[in-house]
């Protein structure tokens, strides 16, 4: 696999020697391996090593084409340059991309460097490990069928004919476990845990075996839900899953192509409860999947997205920042087009401090801990959801674990329900966020 540097030169040389004068690139170098056990027998070893990169060529006439290729060896490189440049010739006359006017703009921050990478055998043996204190934790869990440990490389890079040149790497590695129980006379019961780190030493082995046991066994005991209105506390999970099920409402790319729960002219307006308020924060300390510039080049940042209830930005890429007169944000991908999507939510709440709520002493009121079937459930454009979940009815100072149920709503109108966020902000893969306390949302029982 070449370097990142001599990717760089190969592409300049060929984009010489075929009369290109326009061009960028950006691509990823990923080294990954993941290991699953079944029933203390290693059950599959995976590793891959693979680059993809897009290439983005500009015609006389201001055109542009793009093709993306997996093959970047001086030939290939060659033959992706040459593909995109006849694109360009069927390219859109409307509305078309350009570098970003910030990608020779200095980075906020350094890319964490690579860590060594485990053994094999070394995932191996931490995950038969954490798989036999799992099943020992209670007679009831007969097997973990869904496990893995997996580790990943990866060296980004951006790179165009104006001179820039933009690298970052970073390692990471994470954990899976869920369970299924076996009982007599009862129905299967599973639980999953989930841990992220920079690398497989710093994994939190314990805290995810320990947390998927404790809700493996909590759900050992269910009891069927009445349907009606409660008040929901939603997991940091559970809320982050809803927040990117619902992104259209901050994409600026989705809002152009009317395909948004927001407009432009939503800025502003209050779309929330004053106690909450989101950021995007691809540089959160937090992360360990920094990311310090996007697809075109443009350095990450932190974005507000609300704040205290109103509506306060919109996620960028440069094209959409032209057309709609804002700042590009480092938001966009580069592929068959331009897209935006985001890093890493931050919720939390700059309110004066309330008493917090106490879900040990909470009183007829939902656990929402893991949403389900969010790719059928979501109806992102009507802003309504209709999930099945894993949670619990919280009574009489227990928690009683719901036999099978779904939440409904309307999420802009959740996010107006908001009546308490808690103190403590959890770390999930998808950002950092408290327990969110919503009052009046439907549960519908089995």
């Amino acid at each position: 696999m070449p370097t990142i540097q001599e990717l760089a030169t190969d592409a300049k040389a060929a984009a010489s020697r075929l009369g290109i004068h326009k061009f960028d690139m950006a691509g990823s170098i990923i080294d990954e391996s993941s290991v699953k056990v079944d029933q203390g027998k290693p059950d599959q070893v995976k590793a891959s090593n693979r680059c993809t990169v897009a290439v983005r060529v500009w015609n006389e006439q201001g055109a542009v084409g793009i093709t993306s290729t997996t093959n970047v060896d001086p030939v290939g490189l060659e033959l992706a340059l040459k593909t995109a440049s006849e694109a360009s010739f069927f390219g859109a006359t409307e509305n078309v991309p350009d570098f970003s006017p910030e990608f020779a703009a200095p980075l906020a921050k350094e890319s964490h460097e690579k860590l060594p990478a485990a053994g094999v055998s070394d995932l191996l043996e931490k995950l038969l490990g954490a798989e036999k204190e799992l099943k020992s934790a209670h007679a009831a869990i007969a097997s973990v069928p869904y496990n893995s440990i997996a580790q990943r490389d990866s060296d980004r890079f951006y790179l165009n004919s104006e001179g820039a040149m933009r690298t970052e790497s970073a390692s990471t590695a994470s954990m899976y476990l869920y369970t299924k129980t076996e009982e007599e006379g009862k129905k299967p019961r599973s639980a999953g845990a989930f841990r992220i780190s920079r690398g497989v030493e710093h994994l939190d082995v314990a805290g995810c075996v320990k947390e998927a046991a404790e809700k493996t066994i909590s759900h050992l005991n269910y009891e069927k839900i009445t349907t009606g209105k409660y008040t929901v506390v939603f997991s940091p999970e559970a809320f982050l899953d809803l927040l990117r099920a619902f992104s259209n409402l901050f994409n600026a790319q989705n809002i152009l192509d009317k395909q948004s729960l927001s407009t432009p002219e939503s800025l502003g307006s209050a779309i929330a409860s004053p106690l909450l308020s989101l950021a995007d924060d691809a540089l959160h300390p937090a992360n360990v999947g920094v990311t310090t510039f996007d697809g075109e080049g443009t350095p990450t940042r932190r974005t507000s997205l609300i704040a205290d209830g109103v509506l306060t930005g919109f996620l960028h890429s440069s094209g959409t920042a032209k057309r709609l007169n804002a700042t590009p944000t480092g938001h966009a991908n580069m592929g068959a087009k331009v897209t935006v999507s985001p890093h890493f939510y931050h919720v939390f709440s700059t309110a004066i401090a309330e008493p917090e709520l106490d879900l040990n002493t909470a009183e007829n009121v939902v656990l929402v801990d893991d949403l389900q079937a969010l790719h059928a459930g979501v109806k992102a454009l009507q802003g309504s959801f209709s999930l099945p979940f894993d949670g619990w009815l919280l009574k009489g100072g227990k928690r009683i674990s719901v036999e099978s149920a779904t939440v409904a709503g309307n999420f802009l109108s959740l996010l107006k329900s908001i009546t308490h966020l808690g103190k403590e902000a959890h770390l999930t893969p998808s950002g950092v966020c408290p327990y969110v306390w919503v009052e009046e949302l439907s549960i519908t029982g089995e």
